[in-house]
């Protein structure tokens, strides 16, 4: 498989990386050379510069062998004219464009995207990838991430074991159906002191640890109740910072949880009026800056189960948070761009951190992976992924229980999906051909958890992806 990656940066350079290691054949874009250098050098990939939109650019790059494009420049437009000219020139069978101003994406403009107009099969748009992945938190008290899987029908929950008095602190993960009958959830992660590892039956919950479990959505408060956690819904949030992903979280929590008191406080006068205007009454919206006291007081952040924090700044998103929790907000939602500010962040008593990037690699991966993997999440750029997919007749996944089937180290399933009823497997669960598989599985492990679940996969599905349709 031969991919072209349209721009260097964050993005694009942890794409290429992901990519080289599984040994696929990866060309990186950048119209800066110090970008491209860094490419070409850092990881086993080809970095060039030039404009990728520019098609002797895009010909030099292989574009005439290539199976796949994947434009994720600054430039929105740079992105949708390097995804026309990959196709019409040069036949490219899959394009993905990162895509972040709001007026591209707006229903209405739907056909803008079809093969005879601006052929791009994905659309990936960070900002309101972001802001339902807030929008989820939210309506998972205590847990730090939430992810659905299978369409709806399971819930990946990340989950901060705090509390000295954790009912799952110090218990085997073997011994937990004598302890919890029918626990109805798998840990599939552990991350312990900046480390990432799945777990075996012998391992036990620390206090300190944040885990990873897999369960059905109806047992989500069950689940996060056996950790310690029994809190509230919000009924009452703030969010900082009113650009893209701001407005987007407050649009998406007036259409699904209108019973919500919703503020937002937003520095710049002009932007603060335009949200004014387009939240109506749904929202009360504060022109200030949210580092200052007085606006956080006037935004009654004491009183808010629920600061978010989504400025375009780092520093301003994890301030405005400290100041809120100590003024005695119970909870913060963090967006932060910088990877080194991460293993920092829980002391400062942040309870989630939405990193951008990884949202959007996630996304990417998921339209990139080959044979029956359908979907992808993003653990920990360092560690590994969620992937659901199906098994495949002929695979060595359905060869026998899973205690006999030889997983990979590094790879353990969480849940499993038979003709829309979810299995909470054990090593006695029979996988058959046909069946949803949702499995944590390391980078170390990827590719050989990869070749236990090939088998006869049929042709991958064509057309356009837009932001909320279900890929």
């Amino acid at each position: 498989m031969r991919v072209i990656i349209c721009g260097a940066g964050q993005v694009g350079s942890t794409i290429a990386r992901h990519l080289a290691s599984e040994r696929i054949d990866v060309t990186v874009i950048d119209s800066d050379p110090e970008q491209a250098r860094r490419a070409d050098e850092s990881y086993d990939v080809r970095g060039m510069v030039g404009h990728a939109s520019h098609p002797e650019v895009l010909e030099r790059a292989g574009a005439r062998d290539a199976d796949m494009l994947i434009a994720v420049t600054r430039s929105d437009e740079v992105n949708m004219v390097a995804c026309q000219v990959a196709y019409s020139l040069f036949g490219v069978r899959r394009r993905v464009a990162r895509v972040r101003h709001s007026g591209y994406l707006e229903p209405i403009w739907r056909g803008l995207y079809a093969a005879d107009q601006l052929p791009i099969d994905v659309i990936i748009s960070p900002e309101i990838e972001v802001a339902r992945g807030i929008s989820r938190r939210l309506r998972t008290p205590g847990a730090f991430d939430m992810v659905p899987l299978a369409g709806g029908r399971v819930q990946l929950l990340g989950i901060h074991c705090t509390d000295p008095a954790c009912p799952m602190a110090g218990i085997r993960l073997r011994d937990l159906p004598e302890r919890m009958p029918d626990p109805g959830f798998v840990v599939v992660a552990v991350l312990r002191g900046g480390h990432a590892f799945v777990p075996d039956g012998g391992d036990r919950i620390q206090c300190g640890d944040d885990v990873y479990v897999v369960t059905e959505p109806a047992a989500a408060d069950r689940v996060m109740a056996a950790f310690g956690h029994r809190e509230r819904a919000a009924r009452r949030v703030v969010v900082v910072g009113g650009g893209n992903v701001g407005l987007h979280l407050a649009r998406m929590l007036a259409r699904e949880a209108p019973l919500v008191s919703l503020k937002v406080v937003e520095h710049g006068r002009k932007r603060a009026n335009y949200i004014a205007r387009e939240l109506g009454d749904a929202a009360v919206v504060l022109q200030g800056d949210a580092l200052d006291p007085q606006v956080l007081e006037e935004a009654n952040v004491a009183a808010a189960e629920t600061i978010v924090a989504v400025t375009n700044d780092d520093e301003t998103n994890i301030f405005a948070s400290v100041l809120a929790k100590r003024a005695g907000c119970r909870r913060a939602i963090t967006l932060v761009n910088k990877t080194s500010y991460e293993e920092m962040l829980p002391s400062l008593g942040i309870d989630a951190v939405v990193s951008p990037s990884a949202i959007t690699i996630s996304t990417v991966l998921r339209h990139v992976r080959r044979g029956p993997v359908a979907a992808v999440y993003t653990l920990r750029e360092d560690f590994g992924e969620v992937v659901e997919a199906e098994a495949l007749p002929g695979s060595r996944l359905v060869s026998g229980p899973l205690r006999a089937v030889g997983m990979p180290e590094g790879m353990l399933v969480g849940a499993v999906v038979r003709q829309g009823e979810v299995i909470i497997p054990t090593g006695d669960t029979q996988i058959r051909p046909g069946d949803r598989v949702i499995a944590v599985v390391s980078y170390n492990a990827l590719r050989r958890a990869e070749d236990m679940i090939a088998g006869e996969a049929p042709p991958p599905p064509s057309g356009v992806a837009l932001p909320g349709a279900d890929a």
